[in-house]
C-alpha cells in the first residue's frame, strides 16, 4: 500500500472514529492534512462548535486536535505492520502561550517515537509508554499552545 492510499484509509478510519468511538472527534470536524512516517498535520477550524465565550478556540477543541495529532502515527503504523494497537494516552501538559482566535494547525513531528515504541511493543508483548509533542499555531503562523503528551501502546 502506498503513502497515498494509506492516507486514505487512515483519514476513513478517522471519520469512522469520530462517528461511532470517540463522538468529539467528529463533533469539532477537524480534519486530517498530512501524514507521513514523521509528522502528522491536523486542522481544526474555529466555529460555533470550537468556540468560548470569548470568541477563541475552546480548551477542549484543542485537546482534541493535540489528541488526533500526537496518536494519529499509532494507527499510520499499526496499519503499517499490520499489527491491532491498543493505544491510550496517559497524561498531559499544556501550555497556553495566546488566545487561539482563528482556525488552528496541530503539528506532530514524532512519528519515529511512535513506530519505535510500537516496534519495540511488538517485540516484547509490553505496553510502552512515550512523550509526544503537539505544537498548536494560528492561521498567522503564530504559536498559541504546546502540547506534551503521554501516549500509550500496546501491540496485539
Amino acid at each position: 500500500m502506498n503513502d497515498k492510499e494509506l492516507l486514505k484509509k487512515i483519514k476513513w478510519q478517522l471519520f469512522l472514529l469520530g462517528r461511532f468511538k470517540i463522538p468529539m472527534i467528529g463533533y469539532t470536524g477537524l480534519k486530517l492534512v498530512d501524514l507521513d512516517e514523521t509528522k502528522s498535520v491536523v486542522k481544526v477550524r474555529l466555529k460555533r462548535r470550537t468556540k468560548n465565550h470569548l470568541n477563541s478556540m475552546y480548551f477542549g477543541a484543542l485537546a482534541v486536535g493535540a489528541d488526533v495529532s500526537g496518536g494519529i502515527h499509532a494507527f499510520y503504523f499499526a496499519n503499517k505492520y499490520n499489527k491491532k494497537v491498543s493505544f491510550a494516552f496517559k497524561a498531559m501538559e499544556c501550555e497556553f502561550i495566546k488566545r487561539a482566535e482563528s482556525d488552528c494547525t496541530f503539528i506532530c513531528n514524532d512519528g519515529v517515537l511512535v513506530e519505535k515504541s510500537i516496534l519495540r511493543s511488538i517485540e516484547t508483548g509490553e505496553r510502552i509508554n512515550e512523550k509526544t509533542f503537539v505544537n498548536v499555531y494560528d492561521s498567522q503562523n503564530e504559536l498559541v499552545a504546546k502540547f506534551k503528551l503521554t501516549i500509550s501502546v500496546k501491540c496485539k
